[in-house]
């Protein structure tokens, strides 16, 4: 059967498993796209995706605006994947970095690479520099906004960006120095 987003929301708010199962099914591959963009591996992103959608069910009483539900649920999964970054933080000896002046070239070579490609440097980054360039680059959160969510100064989200961009493009460059090779 095919529900729409307000007859599912409507389904959930009941806590009927039957459309809380489709509601996941039909959101599963998106909140998943989401997870892998900010964890190095599947077992991380599967943790994501299930407690995004926990999440999700449990404040599903809140939702009114229908056509709202997707970035909803984006908004979501992404404060979850931060959740989970702040957790393997505690764990790591973190020092603030002072700031680092921007590297001024850039590899204009996006276009020569498919879209798994581009994934797949991304998560070579490191995971901190990969959190910031996920959330500045791809969220349009702010430095600040960045720095307040992950618990770092705004120097240091600004200094994992410039890393993270710098890294990319030595990755960006090493992988079509390899095709162009083959």
């Amino acid at each position: 059967m095919n529900w729409t987003d307000e007859e599912l929301i409507a389904g959930c708010k009941r806590k009927s498993a039957k459309y809380e199962e489709v509601f996941y099914k039909k959101y599963y591959g998106y909140v998943m796209g989401i997870s892998l963009s900010y964890s190095k591996d599947r077992s991380l992103a599967d943790e994501i995706v299930n407690d995004s959608f926990m999440k999700f069910f449990g404040s599903v009483h809140k939702v009114e605006d229908f056509q709202s539900v997707k970035s909803w649920l984006r908004r979501i999964t992404v404060n979850t994947a931060i959740d989970y970054f702040r957790k393997q933080r505690k764990y790591q000896n973190q020092t603030d970095i002072s700031e680092e002046r921007e590297v001024g070239h850039e590899v204009h070579a996006l276009n020569d690479l498919a879209f798994q490609d581009i994934v797949n440097l991304i998560n070579q980054l490191q995971d901190d520099h990969k959190m910031v360039f996920n959330l500045y680059e791809i969220e349009g959160y702010s430095h600040k906004e960045i720095a307040d969510k992950l618990g770092l100064s705004e120097s240091s989200s600004r200094v994992y960006l410039t890393r993270a961009k710098t890294h990319l493009r030595q990755l960006v460059s090493k992988h079509l120095n390899e095709y162009e090779g083959r």
